[in-house]
């Protein structure tokens, strides 16, 4: 099921963000995103696979922190976005079978019937989660995207290609694990 993935495509509001909406003093949207999210969908585009954003809400916010993370297949105000879904395979030009999506909505479920393999954050609702093949420990905003990634890339034995450029610098005679340390108190 995880071997021909290779389309991330992400919700964003409860799965980039955790959900919630802020509105600062002019009425623009203010979201939280988590760095390690991020920072894993650079990791996903780097061993070549590709990602897109598919959000039922338009917002400034969501264009700016996809361009953020490499993300340039953006698409905003998907109110239906099942046909939306199928623009993005045919861009992309792979099968349903290809792609993970992430989502926690009752919007997402036509999509999620349809992707390869379908996630689901904690907070997801109950539709969702029992439509998802796989559902993180990490809250959405909190990691969730980034368990996903690490999860496929794992499987697919492409991490060791993300670690690699880390592990190359580590200095001789250090050993394979440490043990944490402790506070005795």
């Amino acid at each position: 099921m995880l071997d021909p993935i290779s389309l991330l495509i992400l919700d964003v509001d409860g799965v980039l963000s955790d959900g919630r909406i802020i509105y600062d003093s002019r009425g623009a949207d203010v979201k939280a995103f988590h760095v390690l999210d991020g920072q894993g969908v650079k990791y996903w585009l780097r061993v070549g696979h590709q990602a897109a954003v598919l959000s039922g809400r338009a917002s400034k916010t969501i264009r700016r922190r996809a361009t953020e993370i490499g993300i340039r297949a953006v698409y905003t105000g998907a109110k239906d976005k099942l046909p939306v879904f199928e623009k993005i395979l045919k861009r992309f030009r792979v099968g349903a079978e290809s792609v993970c999506y992430v989502g926690d909505d009752l919007v997402d479920i036509p999509v999620m019937a349809r992707a390869g393999f379908a996630v689901a954050t904690p907070a997801a609702v109950a539709e969702v989660k029992r439509l998802a093949h796989y559902v993180t420990r990490a809250e959405g905003g909190a990691g969730a995207v980034r368990e996903t990634i690490e999860l496929i890339l794992r499987y697919q034995g492409r991490w060791a290609e993300v670690t690699e450029r880390y592990q190359d610098r580590l200095p001789d005679g250090l050993p394979a694990a440490r043990c944490p340390w402790r506070d005795p108190r």
